[in-house]
């Protein structure tokens, strides 16, 4: 059960990285801001926050399946 909690928190924590790190700067931006002096692209920040919060809850659980309990 130990080795299956770790396996799955690096792959939540993978798949979190991946999608933050392509909503950031693979894919087209989602928003366009157009001023008189600049024309500044957004990202897409509701995939960056998913993404984050994926990567961090994967690690979190990686980390306490692997830690060891003196039970």
């Amino acid at each position: 059960m130990r080795i299956i909690g770790i396996i799955l928190g690096i792959l939540v924590a993978a798949i979190g990285g991946v999608i933050a790190y392509r909503a950031l700067f693979l894919e087209p931006s989602s928003a366009v801001v157009i001023t008189e002096t600049e024309v500044r692209e957004l990202p897409n920040t509701a995939r960056v926050v998913g993404g984050i919060a994926l990567l961090a809850i994967g690690a979190t659980m990686a980390f306490f399946a692997a830690r060891r309990r003196n039970t």
